[in-house]
């Protein structure tokens, strides 16, 4: 355990130095939404940015995803291992090998290593999704890759791209002769190197002004904070082991039955320690569903964060009182290789979260969360083809136009721009214009579902449908979606949130239910149709407000069948303008349906 009582300790001055580094992040994450080009990343800021220290320890992530920014001192380790002492000032590397630190291949992540005064003191992370990365087809999740060589992308396990502040122009042809987009691919690859660069730059300037011993003194305070403040919030826990399970949905004749999962959560409260344990989980599976140990780690630590006081520093201190009980060749673990990792930041993942957050709901009533809505469906597919309006231009890009629902807490509904467990609320939705702008696609609708959040004294979000198509030439569109099967459970009584579901509608207005990992072309006149899962409810329909049913009904997030059925809310009248609550109806309706539940 770090001592936390040293003489020199000045809460006044970490606190400053902290929120100092907090805005460094914030820096480079507006460098980075700035300056990139693909609208995966200036749209829907699906990036992150964070700071580790010079011997591998996460200092700090400011509002990084957490499924990409908890694994970050395994790429920075991984940087040391392989540079060894050749690690020098100008330095900058390319990572995106899920076997030695990283998320999945998708995830390019820009290392650079901080030098003050000789000494490596900190390495700068900027860490972004890509549109495309040479996959043997146009996105970067293939789920149904056998292997990490049947997904086709190009793999640097910490490759310096940087010597001197000089570019290695051999890894820039590399990559602009495999990816469909090279130039889209080049802007963000710049953009990502320049988000590193001010980070080093900042974490100098800071270095200067404070001197290098006040920066190791707090960095020490720092991880020493963090660790106690999450020694309080465990011992605020009972002696207790949790058990929870789930599974993702079927893959056709591969996963018949889905990926079941299974975590063990120890706590203990004496010691001030959470253990982890998600060895009883099955092998590898011959496609891309497998966890890389970077995404196992990120998804049952924040499944931890979520449940627990939200004011904790997520860092190397307070992650110190986790143990993670990992198994080589695992689906949910450490995979064996060559084994594909493709979709490792997503389904397995967002279902990793959900289990161990809605875990804690065991506990009682004021703990845990319930299952957030999840599904990288036809909302969040990559879309890829000729635009008419360019030459025939090649486009390739990941939307993000539908949110899935969040889940119901002990205080509070579901948040309707939650997106996916793995990402919180972090990432941004598409804007509809901007996506037609930038590619050759009509959007015909964006919309809320009623009535598919999941009930609860606290709901769940709804669920959110899209459809679009081609204007002009086909469209590839591909998406490995979860959630079709087995929606997003609530916890403590709450109920289940809607499922995923699929359609591609033909120029006749013929309707086809598609699968839910889908590969398919779609022309003119054509379109898909399709909706992500709403979050899950969290205690009892029939404690709920009353009032509250009453906004969702008139705001539409509810219908006025499952008021009456779940709720057992009664109104006075129909019009949303004068409706109100008939509060003797409604107490006898919520006694008669607590009668048939009994």
């Amino acid at each position: 355990m770090t001592d936390t009582t040293e003489a020199d300790f000045d809460p006044y001055m970490t606190a400053i130095i902290s929120n100092r580094i907090d805005g460094i992040i914030r820096e480079m994450t507006n460098t980075l939404l700035r300056a990139a080009r693909s609208g995966v990343i200036n749209g829907a800021r699906d990036f992150s940015c964070s700071i580790c220290t010079g011997d591998n320890r996460l200092l700090a992530s400011a509002e990084g995803l957490p499924i990409h920014i908890f694994g970050s001192h395994m790429q920075t380790q991984a940087m040391c291992d392989f540079a060894g002492d050749e690690l020098a000032e100008g330095d900058c590397y390319l990572h995106n090998d899920p076997y030695s630190g990283n998320t999945h291949a998708g995830d390019h992540t820009y290392l650079v290593p901080v030098f003050i005064d000789g000494e490596h003191l900190f390495t700068a992370v900027a860490k972004a999704h890509q549109a495309d990365i040479g996959n043997a087809l146009p996105t970067t999740y293939m789920a149904g890759a056998k292997d990490q060589y049947a997904e086709g992308a190009l793999i640097f396990p910490a490759v310096r791209i940087q010597r001197n502040h000089e570019m290695v122009e051999d890894v820039v042809r590399m990559c602009r002769s495999r990816i469909r987009v090279p130039d889209q691919w080049y802007g963000d690859f710049l953009a990502g190197i320049g988000a590193a660069r001010i980070a080093e730059r900042r974490l100098k300037e800071l270095c200067a002004k404070y001197g290098k011993e006040q920066i190791k003194a707090f960095v020490r305070h720092w991880f020493a904070y963090s660790e106690q403040r999450m020694i309080q919030a465990i011992r605020a826990l009972p002696r207790v082991t949790l058990t929870n399970s789930g599974a993702h949905d079927p893959f056709g004749d591969l996963l018949p039955e889905g990926i079941p999962l299974k975590v063990t959560i120890d706590i203990d409260p004496e010691k001030a320690l959470i253990e982890l344990d998600l060895t009883d989980n099955g092998d590898n599976v011959e496609c891309g569903f497998n966890e890389s140990e970077a995404c196992t780690s990120a998804s049952t630590i924040t499944g931890i964060f979520n449940a627990l006081d939200s004011s904790v520093p997520r860092n190397y201190g307070s992650f110190s009182r986790i143990r993670l009980k990992l198994r080589d060749g695992c689906v949910a673990g450490r995979p064996k290789f060559p084994h594909s990792c493709s979709v490792a930041t997503t389904n397995v993942a967002d279902r990793l979260v959900n289990i161990v957050q809605s875990a804690f709901a065991e506990l009682g009533e004021g703990w845990g969360l319930a299952e957030g809505g999840l599904g990288m469906g036809a909302g969040c597919a990559v879309v890829s083809g000729k635009d008419h309006r360019a030459d025939n231009a090649a486009y390739v890009n990941q939307l993000f136009l539908a949110n899935a629902g969040g889940p119901g807490s002990p205080s509070a509904d579901g948040w309707i721009t939650y997106g996916l467990p793995v990402a919180a609320g972090l990432m941004y939705r598409d804007s509809v214009e901007i996506d037609e702008l930038k590619h050759p696609i009509a959007i015909r609708f964006l919309r809320l579902m009623e009535g598919t959040g999941g009930a609860g004294k606290f709901r769940g979000a709804p669920a959110m449908e899209v459809a679009y198509g081609p204007k002009e030439q086909p469209m590839d569109v591909i998406w490995p979606c979860d959630g079709t099967v087995y929606p997003p459970k609530g916890v403590r009584g709450g109920g289940d949130g809607f499922r995923c579901r699929h359609w591609k509608v033909g120029a006749n207005g013929q309707e086809e239910e598609l699968p839910n990992i889908a590969v398919l072309k779609i022309r003119k006149d054509e379109y898909v149709r399709g909706n992500q899962a709403g979050g899950g409810g969290y205690g009892n329909p029939l404690e709920r407000d009353p009032r509250r049913v009453l906004s969702d009904v008139i705001e539409r997030y509810e219908t006025l069948e499952r008021a009456n059925d779940i709720y057992g809310v009664v109104f006075s009248g129909s019009d949303p303008d004068t409706m109100g609550i008939d509060e003797a109806a409604t107490a006898r309706r919520r006694a008669e349906l607590r009668r048939a539940a009994a």
